[in-house]
C-alpha cells in the first residue's frame, strides 16, 4: 500500500506538510469556536479535535514515505 502511495506521487513532504495544515486548521477551528455563538461551539470544538487527530497518521504516513525513499535511493 506505502508502494502504491509513493508509485501515485504522494512523498513524505507532502505527508508533513498535511500533518502541519492539520494541526493550524485544528489550532483555527477552536480559536474560532471560542467566538462562536453558544449552539455552534460545542459542534466546533469537536471538528477541531476530529482534525488534529489527523496530524499523528500524516507524520507517521511521512516517516514510513521517507524511509521508503531513503531506500530506493541506494
Amino acid at each position: 500500500m506505502l508502494q502504491t502511495i509513493h508509485d501515485l506521487g504522494f512523498r513524505s513532504e507532502h505527508a508533513y506538510n498535511a500533518a502541519l495544515i492539520s494541526v493550524g486548521v485544528s489550532a483555527g477551528s477552536w480559536v474560532i469556536s471560542r467566538f462562536a455563538g453558544d449552539e455552534s461551539k460545542p459542534q466546533a470544538d469537536r471538528w477541531g479535535i476530529f482534525v488534529g487527530h489527523w496530524a499523528p497518521t500524516f507524520f507517521g504516513l511521512g516517516l514510513a514515505l521517507s524511509q521508503l525513499e531513503k531506500r530506493g535511493k541506494r
